[in-house]
């Protein structure tokens, strides 16, 4: 059954009546239950006489719209609910109906390019380069569960490799990763668990930002431009999607940052961070909200490492080991890795230089084995919009065991007064 055809009424959790949508509560008792617990507010059962009104209204047009203007507020399927779906655009503008109707109208606009191209269903299209090779410069993964059912997101942005990202995708790509992300990915986990948990309702995600290690310049302008243009996304499309976030190992610097950022989101979704500097202090709160075995080892847990969930989900194919390094060259520059018996390695570099370098890769223990000669990697565009040029450095997979140099030389002056950027990438299969 398509999109477009299901009707109102095979919407699970459809057509609730006023009396449902408020519950069975005297104002007094709802406004006591409520400062008892704020995150009643809004929630299905749990609505005054006026904010039940405003939502029934809401719900006639959109029965009445139908088509994309319905899919927009279904964000992850169907599978969500009527009253839970309609609910969180309801909540994000405070249920005033004039606010709700212009956000939804924005929210058309906004994912009209994504919708043509059905949100990107294939991430390595999406970034230009494969997904795998996208989180080893900044590793992120869904892994585990909170309490409450919510999928919870790690992002380590504090080894967020800004250099390395640069090198093999672009802004308008890592934007379409992000739909990709969104629309696919964790509306898939949230429809996984409905299906294992028939009361799970509530659509939304668990993230912990880990900043150790994060520095000053990693949030650059460019950095901070992208999490502008995420946040954009996510506020204005997928309203009331973040349950909680915690941000850790942050150190006291940004402190002014979070400033920034906080501009940029709704005032209800900040108040749903909490920021935390103490290792101890975050392992405790999350401890609180994840239950042992779903939050990873690496974070206090039982559960399965970050890094372990983050090969098992990202590497597809025969590919067994990543291994990838930026080489920043003014002269020259260059990069080792060992591979085993029974493996195979691929050799790829990746560059927007327009300098360029000749790369050779050979055999660090035995000088008379070379896999790569003087091969050429050349950027020729200045056109930031388009993708980095790839090239594979080996004509054929080297076989393990071996000991493998990667060597670069500038094709440029040694005088240079700023250095290229490559980045290397063993794929071992």
């Amino acid at each position: 059954m398509s999109e477009n055809t299901i009707s109102s009424s095979e919407i699970p959790h459809s057509n609730w009546t006023k009396a449902q949508l408020m519950g069975e509560h005297d104002a007094a008792s709802l406004a006591a239950k409520k400062k008892a617990d704020p995150n009643l507010w809004g929630r299905a059962g749990y609505l005054t006489e006026d904010e039940a009104k405003t939502y029934l209204r809401f719900k006639e047009i959109v029965d009445l719209r139908g088509g994309d203007f319905r899919d927009t507020i279904y964000s992850f399927g169907f599978e969500e609910g009527e009253v839970y779906a309609l609910l969180r655009w309801c909540r994000a503008r405070k249920f005033i109906f004039d606010d709700i109707m212009i956000m939804v109208e924005g929210a058309l606009k906004c994912e009209a390019e994504a919708r043509v191209a059905k949100f990107y269903p294939d991430p390595s299209k999406a970034l230009g380069c494969d997904e795998s090779i996208y989180n080893a410069q900044y590793p992120q993964v869904y892994s585990g569960y909170a309490k409450n059912g919510s999928p919870v997101f790690f992002s380590k942005v504090g080894i967020c490799d800004v250099d390395g990202i640069e090198c093999i995708t672009t802004f308008k790509n890592i934007v379409k990763y992000h739909w990709y992300v969104q629309i696919h990915d964790f509306a898939k986990r949230l429809r996984e668990h409905k299906a294992k948990d028939p009361t799970f309702n509530a659509f939304e995600c668990v993230a912990v930002m880990d900043m150790a290690n994060v520095t000053m310049g990693q949030l650059n302008s460019r950095t901070m431009s992208l999490i502008k243009e995420q946040s954009a996304i996510d506020s204005l499309c997928l309203p009331e999607t973040l349950n909680k976030m915690y941000i850790i190992n942050s150190p006291r610097f940004f402190t002014a940052t979070w400033q920034i950022i906080k501009g940029w989101i709704d005032p209800r979704t900040a108040n749903k961070v909490e920021v935390i500097s103490s290792r101890k202090a975050s392992e405790k709160a999350l401890l609180e909200y994840i239950d042992e075995d779903q939050l990873p080892s690496d974070y206090g847990g039982k559960g399965p490492a970050s890094n372990d969930s983050m090969e098992k989900e990202g590497f597809t194919g025969s590919l067994k080991r990543l291994h990838t390094e930026v080489l920043s060259i003014r002269s020259s520059g260059a990069a080792s890795f060992d591979i085993y018996p029974g493996e195979e390695l691929d050799i790829s570099v990746y560059t927007r230089s327009m300098t360029g370098a000749k790369f050779s890769a050979s055999n660090a223990q035995n000088k008379g084995t070379t896999w790569a000669c003087d091969v050429e990697v050349k950027h020729n565009n200045e056109d930031v919009t388009k993708l980095p040029t790839r090239v594979n450095l080996s004509k054929t997979s080297i076989k393990g065991p071996a000991s493998i140099k990667v060597k670069a030389d500038s094709m440029g002056s040694r005088f240079s007064p700023s250095s290229s950027t490559y980045l290397v990438v063993f794929s071992v299969h």
